[in-house]
């Protein structure tokens, strides 16, 4: 989909970048540039980098950059047409007519989201009907009132091989579509291909974003002894990443809350929802992943982990510790008690009970604690040293002195122990710690500048050929980028042909193209003409701007250097040809 100039100089006059990526991530300003912690990748140190002169954004940690139409791109899933809507109507800027450019892919996106909203509708109906007389009633004993199945959407598959696909084929779709959209299955026999229903005999859970797209599905067996598997879930699709989204955070959203409670799954989900927990979710048939807890950090600042109270339960919850200790998120445990989930504990003691185990719930160092407990018999000495010292380790991380003392008053008079012995001893693996983390700063700071360079690279692989000239090509296009009016000042010095490298090659002209037909540059001119890792790395090039001298004898020793590589790589390349071919040089 093509946009015209004007127009995305509008949109972004309209879209400030600040502004817009304030709404998701926490910035702070540094001078004339603004950082927070990346919203794309895990961190604890800020890398991410807002730049409001260029419009432009960088993450010296994982490489993502661009301007505010490619954020919005990356944070929200969505394509660049759909990414220029967004901030359209976010603006309320009225899109003017254009081409087809991408018309495809947003089809395509189109049809799936609404092959998967007729399907919903469907799977609900069907539940109520005669023929979803099992799943209703599944769902009854389960607790669940009718008000709450419609809240969530809550259906079912009919147990038949092609019911869905009937009626989906009478509602104008295709078989392909809807093997796109994963409700439809592929099977081939005798070379002739087979589509049959993805999903059969199954409470059907529609799993929806936050604006109301049905994404997918999952769905709950409800013949166990025919059909071992629990759950079947939409694979990843065109529009679903199940790594990528949480279910029930449409809802949990709305409720305002200021923490959200963490759920294994589904059910787990609508019974907390039905018992008035609105801030309930889970994630989608995998362990938490990154991506998930980055977007549970876009709306609140607390979880309360509640996974199930088995060792499959409590090794998720360890996992999820680790994955969350990565973010700002502050993190409790929920201890389940009296019952295996949250659904059973309510069922068997009630709202208030659960209510009084989310207040006792433990931080993330109270449950560390506890499990390192679990691991030795403190009745005895050996096994009173070996906790103790598990357990200085973990208060070795906290930053309050006023929580090392609480702690470790706990766990002196807990254990007849001598709180300075204990005190010594968090003091003595601070240091093994910061001994350690000294060691290994220069290697992660080199390790993250071998990424980025690696990004670079992968894009601009000749950079390792012409690392003198690239470098200066970088120089040059940042002074370009930021002072469209050299370009009239340099014509006579300056051509594509000076540039070595020819991605760099490439960006020139995009640049001067623009600047020609516009008096300006700005990313989202040319965001539709690049791959995202290219725009990442034009957004790094960017990055330079705020040291430039910004002078026109800086751009001439720029130029000044890429005449000297050239020539040398030209003397070079002569120096390498044959006799007969250096002779027919002359006779041409």
């Amino acid at each position: 989909m093509r946009f015209s100039d004007d127009f995305l100089i509008e949109l972004r006059n309209v879209s400030d970048i600040e502004t817009v990526i304030s709404s998701y991530v926490t910035l702070k300003r540094k001078g004339k540039i603004l950082s927070g912690l990346c919203p794309f990748h895990n961190e604890k140190t800020p890398s991410f980098t807002v730049y409001p002169e260029t419009q432009s954004y960088y993450c010296f940690g994982c490489g993502n950059g661009g301007d505010v139409i490619t954020f919005i791109k990356n944070i929200e899933n969505l394509s660049y047409g759909e990414a220029i809507r967004f901030l359209a109507e976010r603006a309320g800027l009225p899109l003017p007519e254009v081409g087809n450019y991408d018309a495809g892919l947003f089809d395509r996106k189109r049809r799936l989201y609404e092959a998967n909203r007729v399907a919903a509708k469907f799977f609900h109906r069907v539940l109520y009907s005669p023929e979803g007389e099992i799943g209703l009633r599944y769902l009854y004993d389960r607790g669940l009132s009718d008000e709450i199945i419609r809240k969530f959407g809550l259906g079912y598959a009919p147990n038949s091989w092609d019911t869905l696909k009937k009626y989906m084929l009478a509602q104008g779709f295709k078989e392909d579509e809807l093997y796109e959209a994963n409700l439809l299955r592929l099977s081939s026999k005798n070379n002739r291909k087979h589509y049959f229903d993805a999903f059969m005999g199954r409470v059907m859970f529609p799993i929806i974003d936050l604006r109301g797209n049905v994404l997918a599905f999952s769905g709950r067996t409800v013949f166990p002894d025919k059909d071992p598997r629990k759950y079947v879930n939409t694979s990843d699709t065109l529009i679903y990443k199940k790594g990528e989204n949480v279910f029930g955070l449409n809802f949990a959203k709305k409720s305002q809350a200021k923490e959200l409670i963490l759920c294994e799954g589904n059910m787990d989900v609508v019974s907390l929802h039905q018992a008035g927990f609105t801030n309930a979710v889970a994630g989608l048939g995998t362990a938490l992943t990154e991506q998930q807890a980055g977007l549970m950090s876009h709306y609140v600042s607390d979880i309360l982990i509640c996974y199930d109270n088995d060792e499959a339960g409590q090794k998720a919850t360890q996992k999820a510790l680790r994955i969350f200790s990565k973010t700002t998120i502050h993190v409790k445990v929920i201890r389940m008690q009296g019952g295996k989930d949250p659904d059973e504990i309510i069922k068997k003691h009630g709202v208030e009970y659960f209510k009084r185990l989310l207040n006792q719930a433990s931080n993330d160092t109270e449950y560390r604690i506890l499990r390192a407990r679990e691991a030795f018999d403190v009745s005895t000495s050996d096994g009173k040293v070996g906790f103790l010292g598990e357990a200085c380790k973990i208060l070795a991380k906290l930053q309050s002195p006023v929580e090392l003392d609480v702690y470790a008053t706990r766990l002196a008079e807990e254990l007849g122990v001598q709180k300075d012995a204990i005190l010594l001893q968090v003091k003595r693996s601070r240091n093994a710690e910061k001994r350690y983390t000294e060691k290994n700063r220069l290697k992660i700071a080199q390790e993250e500048e071998k990424s980025a360079q690696k990004n670079l690279l992968h894009v601009n692989p000749e950079r390792r050929k012409y690392l003198r000239a690239a470098s200066a090509e970088d120089m040059l296009l940042a002074s370009l980028m930021n002072n469209p009016g050299y370009f009239r000042d340099l014509e006579n010095f300056l051509s594509e042909d000076l540039f070595l490298t020819g991605f760099n090659r490439k960006v020139y002209k995009a640049i001067q193209q623009k600047t020609n037909e516009n008096g300006e540059f700005m990313l989202s001119m040319i965001s539709n003409e690049f791959e995202p890792e290219q725009l990442s790395a034009i957004a790094k090039i960017q990055t330079k701007i705020p040291t430039l001298a910004n002078t026109l004898a800086e751009c001439k020793d720029c130029i000044r250097v890429l005449r000297e590589e050239k020539q040398k790589n030209a003397e070079k390349d002569v120096a390498a040809l044959s006799d007969d071919e250096f002779l027919n040089l002359f006779k041409q």
